[in-house]
């Protein structure tokens, strides 16, 4: 099964001789790009659909270039970083979004950033590279007694500003453009892998630290990833939605 994430990316930069530049075979620097993500990928047994090669390519060449989701911070709590949380809000704005129901966490939000990736690179209405946006937003659910979660994760990738008026169209029909309702959230800041294990034990973390709170949902979180793999202590965020005013 394969699985990939925002968060692989950047380490395919890492290798010297296979960064797509111009002094080299466009068919030659893509091949290299993708025996290096390749070598990177069976360490997290996965593997690597051919057709990716393209997109990893691209992703690779425009990997510095990101833009940060806008919002608005409208508060901070916590006199050091690790117990530190913040309330912000979103505005609305058009999401490319992708859904999947697979037996694990990962393989659902690998299988539907590959789909992301394919889109971002050049499957969409205009033909052409559109831009990475962070964080990515993975939507999820815990069963009734909150001790697992649900297979089905929504995978949400921001359109960058340029294209937020009118949406290129995705190629793949799984992709829905969807305009997101503004959102406010409580946010805290943790690091590392992100699996069901590592997420159910910071959601605890982070009702231990909030306490007994109205107009907070349960049951419904968002996990958001900013980072790359090669950061051993990568920085994600899990999101508590706040329900509507």
């Amino acid at each position: 099964m394969a699985r990939i994430t925002l968060e692989d990316l950047e380490r395919l930069g890492e290798e010297p001789d296979g960064d797509g530049s111009d002094n080299e075979d466009d068919a030659e620097g893509e091949a290299r790009l993708f025996a290096h993500w390749e070598a990177v990928a069976s360490t997290h047994r996965v593997s690597l659909p051919r057709d990716m090669a393209g997109p990893i390519a691209q992703m690779a060449r425009h990997r510095h270039a990101r833009e940060p989701v806008p919002y608005v911070s409208l508060s901070q709590h916590g006199k050091c970083e690790e117990a530190a949380y913040e309330e912000r809000r979103y505005p609305a704005g058009k999401w490319a979004c992708v859904t999947m129901g697979e037996p694990m966490y990962e393989q659902s939000i690998s299988l539907s950033f590959m789909k992301l990736m394919r889109y971002i690179c050049k499957e969409n209405s205009v033909g052409c590279h559109l831009g990475m946006t962070v964080p990515v937003l993975n939507e999820i659910h815990l069963t009734k007694e909150e001790t697992e979660l649900e297979h089905e994760v929504l995978t949400a990738y921001y359109l960058p500003g340029a294209f937020q008026q009118n949406p290129p169209v995705p190629m793949d029909p799984e992709i829905h453009i969807t305009e997101r309702a503004p959102l406010r959230v409580i946010t805290r800041v943790f690091y590392g892998m992100t699996t069901e294990e590592t997420i159910l034990r910071e959601i605890n973390i982070f009702w231990e630290l909030l306490g007994p709170r109205e107009g907070v949902l349960r049951g419904t979180y968002i996990v958001a990833s900013y980072e790359n793999p090669s950061v051993p202590q990568r920085r994600n965020e899990i999101w508590f939605i706040c329900q509507p005013e």
